[in-house]
């Protein structure tokens, strides 16, 4: 295994003027000391509103990304929306230096879209032209090479399953060329990427969790193995405080 990319973030806790606003007031931010990288795949995972989304945009914007997404020439901000954090955090970068990287997030793969229009002349298809898989597919097959920087928040949101699967193929393909990732997502297809490092983003902070530990995980696994249950414990729940 070689060094990664990006080895830690700090938190700049002095730099912090009101631990009551956000994005400082959510208990990941406010615990934040050192969180540590793994040199080939991190992923940040939680319920919604726990940060990750906030934390990864502020990773990518700290590493020379465009907080809209893109690779680091990429300059579109349609509607720029992202949190402060970015200016309290510092890097500390590994030995190596990335060749070529992305940001890539589902909710602004438009605007990413949009942006790529000008670069036809450079391999570009019009992403415009495909649905929101097919172009997130598009960029990670045919943008992402080895050697580089890959800040991904939620992929899971513009791909099916069987797309996922691509995406944890085509990762494979690039940690072995010397890329590492930094994901946030809910998903478990995802996270099982082999040896990678799940920290779980609560309401004590962060942690470092096993696969299998994840809720994720162990609500899906439940739910496969007998929907008819759970969906019957769910329902009769439902009826239940509808009768009160």
């Amino acid at each position: 295994m070689i060094g990664g990319i990006l080895r830690h973030i700090e938190l700049i806790r002095d730099d912090v003027q009101n631990w009551k606003e956000y994005p400082f007031s959510i208990p990941a931010v406010t615990n934040l000391y050192r969180l540590e990288f793994h040199p080939e795949v991190t992923f940040l995972v939680g319920e919604n509103g726990s940060g990750k989304s906030t934390l990864v945009e502020a990773i990518a914007i700290k590493s020379g990304f465009n907080a809209e997404g893109g690779s680091k020439n990429f300059t579109s901000s349609h509607r720029p929306s992202e949190s402060r954090l970015h200016e309290c955090l510092r890097i500390a970068r590994g030995a190596r230096r990335e060749k070529s990287g992305f940001f890539l997030r589902a909710e602004t793969m438009f605007n990413v879209s949009t942006e790529a229009e000008q670069y036809s002349v450079y391999g570009w298809d019009a992403l415009h032209d495909k649905s929101h898989g097919e172009a997130f597919l598009w960029v990670a097959m045919n943008r992402f090479h080895s050697n580089g920087l890959y800040i991904l928040d939620e992929p899971e949101s513009a791909l099916s399953p069987q797309r996922q699967l691509a995406l944890l193929g085509r990762m494979y393909q690039l940690v072995r060329g010397g890329s590492q990732f930094i994901v946030s997502t809910h998903s478990p297809i995802l996270m099982a990427y082999p040896g990678a490092r799940i920290l779980l983003l609560d309401r004590d902070g962060i942690s470092e969790i096993h696969y299998k530990d994840t809720e994720h995980y162990a609500v899906t696994r439940a739910f496969l193995q007998d929907p008819e249950r759970m969906l019957k414990k769910l329902f009769n729940e439902i009826d239940s405080e509808d009768d009160k």
